[in-house]
């Protein structure tokens, strides 16, 4: 042995990470779950979708004091993850997932709940999965984290950064919107809460 192969040889130095403050990990705990079924549901592949949220969340971590003074952090981080995940899709080629999921039968009868005409619309079900991926991009999300994840809508005012009263609003035109599409008769006295 030389002293060129010995010096190859020792380990590199290991750089401690930063001390993650409580606040982080309070972040994490909150909205960890949830970023990663999101993702999950977009991708296809909870082991990808997993790996997505890690690094959406390291780079909060590196970032957050940053992050901290942003005018509202929650809707700062969910659009990292928004633009993560569509990166991620870029980057493969391919559309959301969430059409080709199981978990898109949760919203279908979510939104049939209200219709009198439900077995009507279940005939034409095809005809959900367009109108649901042609809604605008919060009503989208709205639509995916209330009725295919299951989330409360306060849970869902967190996750985005937004009012409860802006879920609300999104979700009842996003119905409002896919009944029209589906020319089905919309029930405007359904409450959007659980």
């Amino acid at each position: 042995m030389n002293d060129q192969h010995t010096s190859q040889s020792k380990p590199a130095l290991m750089v401690p990470l930063p001390q993650l403050p409580k606040a982080f990990w309070a972040f994490h705990d909150q909205y960890y779950r949830a970023y990663r079924r999101y993702a999950h549901v977009h991708l296809g592949d909870p082991h990808a979708a997993g790996e997505l949220v890690h690094q959406v969340l390291m780079h909060l971590a590196m970032n957050w004091a940053h992050l901290m003074e942003e005018a509202n952090p929650a809707a700062s981080a969910w659009a990292l993850l928004k633009e993560s995940v569509a990166g991620e899709l870029r980057i493969q080629g391919r559309k959301p997932a969430v059409p080709e999921t199981a978990m898109l039968q949760l919203v279908v009868r979510a939104v049939l709940e209200s219709s009198r005409q439900e077995f009507e619309v279940i005939e034409s079900a095809l005809g959900l999965y367009p109108a649901i991926a042609r809604l605008p991009e919060r009503q989208f999300d709205v639509m995916v984290l209330r009725y295919v994840l299951g989330s409360s809508t306060d849970t869902v005012a967190r996750i985005m950064g937004v009012t409860e009263a802006t879920v609300r609003s999104h979700c009842h035109f996003a119905r409002r919107k896919i009944a029209r599409e589906l020319g089905i008769a919309f029930a405007t006295d359904c409450d959007d809460e659980e």
